[in-house]
């Protein structure tokens, strides 16, 4: 009971509905607790709203435009392509993130969830009051799970404007920009890059580290790089970002490289330097949840807070990689554990992926990565150059690799550069997932032609009985 109301029962609540928040509140229902989900700003978190969805739309309706543009080799020849900006932007909110956002909000229903709209902030470690503009309630609970998301990190001196943008306000832009700067060339940086080079806009890259995307293998990022060298993008790594000019028409950003301070002027200029945990405004304090310096939450491995037991923290709030399939996964392992199953969260076989151009992925080790774990592993390439459907898409830039073990040819990571690389990945995922060996790879027969029979034909190389090359 919380002084000034009565105190309603729940038996886990629910903070956030992003990937993570209503994948555990679903799950959570369908394990028969008595479950609530509490949303402050709007169904589906930031990754369905401003993140992972609008992107990956945009991304398509540039790639069409750029193919609609250059498809001759084909024999298509059109002229005078445009594109109705307002029109994409419209089909993006209406078409793509309406609907997913309201099949949530349908899922939420159906599973018996109740969605709470309001501001959450721990009393104690069983109990929260729901902020709302007319008032607050408070609910009692057995369990609660985190799952607030993360913001994009303000950059001091590129404070949010109308021409300093955060990859919210870069995927609502009303117009196509002539020239925009990018400062980050993580991969939510370079796919909005993309974006809009692939729509004609004059796009520079500024990075800090000495390469762009640098959680991917080299090789893969030197595929990309050279998609934007193409496409007129400038790249400057090992580049400093000390500040901007802001006019009414564009934006003048001073960068410093070697020492030598340079400028590149723009219409806009987009900051992605990373992203911030949303934990610092739920009174953790108070329930004695503890967090590191960061602001994650610190957890075991089934999401449970070291120190409020009665508390669990899902997706960008803790340690690890800020991905909405890794939300996901956490909220199904805590929501099972709440529920008394025995589960812990595994990484082993977590894939990371950046839809940029071309698409790159990656899941489990990498070569090097399994040589410092002590591992002695092989490194197989196949060319997508090799692969029939490649060929027939004019797709063949990339490849698929496998690390497998010198021992007994066990998969114990995979990259794939190219086409459809994001959908790719799953079958490799699969296979570290399940402990394979590339016999087992070879042994299953894939369609033909498929991209997928690279997978297949990577595995045929590693077992030393290549076909395609």
């Amino acid at each position: 009971m919380v002084v000034g109301d009565m105190s309603i029962e729940l038996d886990t609540v629910v903070i956030g509905s992003g990937p993570g928040g209503y994948v555990a509140a679903i799950r959570a229902a369908q394990m028969g607790q008595k479950v609530a989900i509490v949303e402050k700003e709007f169904i589906g978190g930031a990754c369905l709203n401003v993140g992972c969805i609008p992107s990956k739309a945009l991304i398509t309706a540039g790639e069409r435009f750029s193919q609609a543009k250059d498809s001759e080799i084909f024999g298509v020849s059109t002229e005078n392509v445009t594109i109705d900006w307002a029109k994409t932007q419209e089909w993006k909110q209406e078409k793509v993130v309406n609907r997913l956002t309201g099949g949530v909000e349908m899922l939420l229903k159906k599973n018996k969830v109740e969605i709470l709209e309001g501001e959450a902030f721990f009393v104690d470690t069983h109990n929260l009051r729901v902020m709302q503009d007319d008032g607050a309630q408070s609910y009692s609970y057995n369990n609660a799970i985190i799952a607030t998301g993360s913001r994009p990190i303000e950059l001091k001196g590129f404070e949010w404007s109308k021409r300093i943008l955060n990859s919210t306000g870069a995927l609502a832009l009303e117009e196509i920009p002539e020239a925009l700067t990018v400062i980050g060339g993580g991969y939510i940086g370079s796919e909005l890059a993309g974006v809009y080079a692939s729509l004609g806009t004059k796009v520079t890259i500024l990075e800090g580290l000495d390469s762009i995307l640098s959680g991917f293998d080299k090789d893969m990022v030197k595929l990309v790089e050279k998609e934007f060298k193409n496409n007129g993008t400038e790249i400057h790594t090992k580049a400093m970002a000390k500040g901007v000019e802001e006019t009414d028409t564009g934006v003048t950003v001073t960068y410093e490289v070697d020492g030598k301070e340079k400028t590149v002027e723009s219409d806009y200029v987009l900051v992605t330097v990373g992203r911030r945990p949303n934990t610092d405004e739920l009174g953790l304090d108070i329930a004695g949840v503890e967090v590191d310096d960061r602001g994650l939450i610190k957890v075991d491995e089934q999401g449970r807070s070291v120190s409020a037991d009665s508390i669990y923290a899902i997706g960008d709030v803790v340690p690890g990689a800020a991905l909405a399939h890794k939300a996901s996964y956490e909220g199904k392992i805590a929501a099972e554990a709440i529920s008394g199953k025995k589960v812990a969260v595994d990484y082993r076989a977590m894939p990371a992926v950046a839809f940029t151009h071309p698409e790159i992925a990656s899941v489990g080790y990498t070569a090097d990565e399994a040589k410092e774990a002590g591992l002695e592993v092989t490194a197989t390439k196949f060319p997508l150059g090799g692969n029939g459907r490649a060929i027939s898409l004019d797709r063949t830039e990339g490849f698929v690799r496998l690390i497998t073990t010198k021992e007994d040819n066990v998969i114990v990571g995979a990259q794939v550069a190219g086409v459809n690389a994001s959908d790719l990945i799953a079958e490799l995922s699969l296979a570290v997932e399940s402990g394979m060996n590339a016999e087992d790879i070879s042994l299953t027969i894939h369609a033909h032609p498929t991209l997928a029979e690279a997978v297949m034909d990577t595995a045929e190389a590693a077992l030393g009985l290549p076909i395609h090359m």
